[in-house]
């Protein structure tokens, strides 16, 4: 009986944790008809509420701000935008700041978060999971005499909260696993572990 139970345990709490993301996902971006006028939200105009047409939304608005902004006139207007925002002390500091941790994470030619790391973290023969973010800029790279490399060292089982911890390169190790496997390796604290990958042999010669 015990068996039997531990294995529908196994079935249905990641049905239910996924069910439960996607339920507050939905309902979260479900608040954005809210800004709607009462005369035409869903609601009222169905005469009940239909889960998911903010997701919806949300998903053509940011087609749309996507279409408007590749062409000539769309670069004009966020331009003429970020100039506008560039006026306000605080909302430029947070505007700029966003907006260039965002540039590096999603440009294809960018180097943040593609590399996964292994390191000694909190101390000295402790090892955990972390991601290069990059290189030590501005006045702390000057005070770093080496090759150091930036890092982003995940929390478990949150990994959008953790350390960023600058390091020499000699002491962190690259390792052969994407950001996909490593973030399940961190989520599941340990317990889902990425295979094993054999490197490969080289090929004898002919004799």
């Amino acid at each position: 009986m015990k068996r039997y139970f531990v294995t529908g345990l196994l079935i249905w709490i990641p049905l239910a944790i996924t069910f439960m993301v996607l339920a507050w996902i939905v309902g979260t971006l479900d608040q954005i008809l809210e800004w709607l006028p009462d005369g035409i939200q869903p609601r009222v105009m169905l005469g009940f509420n239909l889960p998911g047409v903010g997701l919806l939304v949300s998903v053509l608005i940011v087609l749309s701000t996507g279409l408007v902004a590749a062409n000539v006139i769309g670069q004009r207007l966020v331009a003429y935008w970020e100039a506008l925002l560039a006026r306000i002390p605080v909302v430029k500091s947070i505007y700029y700041g966003v907006k260039q941790v965002s540039d590096t994470l999603f440009s294809s030619s960018g180097q943040a978060f593609r590399k996964v790391l292994l390191v000694q973290y909190p101390r000295h023969g402790s090892w955990t999971i972390a991601f290069q973010t990059g290189r030590p800029g501005g006045d702390a790279a000057r005070h770093l005499h080496g090759d150091y490399v930036s890092v982003y060292v995940p929390t478990t089982p949150n990994p959008t909260s953790g350390f960023f911890l600058m390091m020499p390169r000699e002491d962190v190790i690259e390792l052969d696993m994407s950001v996909d496997e490593a973030l399940k390796y961190v989520i599941s604290m340990g317990v889902v572990a990425p295979p094993a990958r054999t490197p490969p042999q080289p090929a004898l010669l002919n004799e």
